[in-house]
């Protein structure tokens, strides 16, 4: 099944975009994109069944940590350049909605 591009999926990709080969944890990915872990963390569970994303626990004690063990995720060599396509026909997509808007407005484009 083809991965839905919303106003969410393309935030985490741009996030996830910024340093393609960087690991970043769920909540620092919620954070980077303003998007509540309820949202974010759906979104990179499909990421990563859809091959985009993979991710890996973080191997700390997490008594002697203070908090949970993270768990990181970052692109796929394939991932990335799925996303930076998809960001890219976002940005495509979102220029022709406004020029069409103009156009109906009495502009010209």
């Amino acid at each position: 099944m083809a991965l839905r591009m919303t106003v969410q999926v393309l935030l985490v990709l741009r996030a996830l975009l910024r340093d393609p080969g960087r690991e970043l944890y769920g909540l620092e990915l919620s954070e980077e994109t303003g998007l509540q872990p309820g949202t974010a963390y759906p979104i990179l569970l499909r990421l990563e069944n859809e091959g985009w994303v993979t991710s890996r626990w973080e191997d700390v004690d997490p008594k002697a940590e203070g908090r949970p063990a993270r768990r990181y995720y970052r692109l796929t060599a394939g991932g990335a350049v799925q996303a930076s396509a998809a960001v890219a026909g976002a940005r495509r997509g979102a220029r022709g909605a406004a020029l069409r808007g103009l156009a109906g407005e009495g502009g010209t484009a």
